[in-house]
């Protein structure tokens, strides 16, 4: 390991799960209360205006309520403490990599606590609700809306996500279904360039044979046993 030099790192649903944040599959959350086209996508939205802003006003008032785990931190502390580069691309949107300490995140799927306007298209970062039509913070128009990626949308950040996957030694998937694009091809990507892939998973994803190993269990113990092991002298 002590050869690496650059490290991808993609994470998903599967390391915030253990924090209590809902996902596609969680029974009796959040998710299970709607449907996906009613809550993420731009067609949704332009039906069901209120429904979305509430729904996300719960989203942020329940990640509130929830705190990083030791996956987050063994992430941050990597960071901190890798003599190389560590990218840390996230498809969740919620804040918690941040809150364990990580400084150098691209949220690719958007964030809970921003919001995007749809009169000047820029954003401003958001903790309150949004179901009240609040005015812009910067053209003072009663058109924010979440600053997340729905399904039909472009993902953030692509170009430089795929600069970082090109340069990478190793690319590390974490807690991630492998069924979403274009994320689910970033492993493609990264071994067409040379690098090693490792997937830390609860399960196997639908891309696990893409990967150089696979690690099974959860987040809270197999991130933490990685990173001690990068970090060994």
């Amino acid at each position: 390991m002590n050869d690496l030099r650059k490290i991808v790192i993609l994470t998903g649903a599967g390391i915030s799960a253990e924090s209590g944040i809902d996902t596609f599959r969680s029974e009796g959350g959040l998710w299970e209360q709607h449907k996906i086209e009613d809550v993420a996508t731009p067609e949704g939205f332009a039906r069901y205006p209120e429904l979305v802003l509430g729904f996300y006003d719960m989203r942020r008032e329940a990640l509130a309520k929830v705190e990083p785990n030791a996956a987050h931190y063994a992430l941050a502390r990597l960071e901190q403490e890798f003599a190389g580069d560590v990218l840390l691309v996230t498809q969740n949107v919620d804040d918690l990599h941040e809150r364990a300490g990580a400084r150098h995140v691209l949220h690719m799927h958007g964030e809970l606590k921003s919001a995007l306007c749809g009169a000047c298209e820029m954003r401003s970062g958001w903790n309150a609700t949004l179901s009240d039509r609040p005015p812009c913070p910067i053209c003072k128009a009663p058109m924010l809306r979440p600053d997340v990626v729905w399904f039909g949308e472009m993902p953030y950040q692509m170009e430089r996500i795929y600069a970082a996957i090109r340069e990478a030694d190793l690319f590390v998937s974490i807690g991630t279904s492998g069924a979403v694009y274009p994320a689910a091809g970033f492993v493609r990507d990264a071994k067409d360039c040379g690098a090693a892939a490792l997937e830390l998973n609860l399960e196997a994803s639908d891309g696990s044979a893409w990967f150089d190993e696979s690690r099974l269990g959860k987040a809270s113990r197999l991130v933490p046993e990685w990173v001690e092991q990068i970090l060994r002298p």
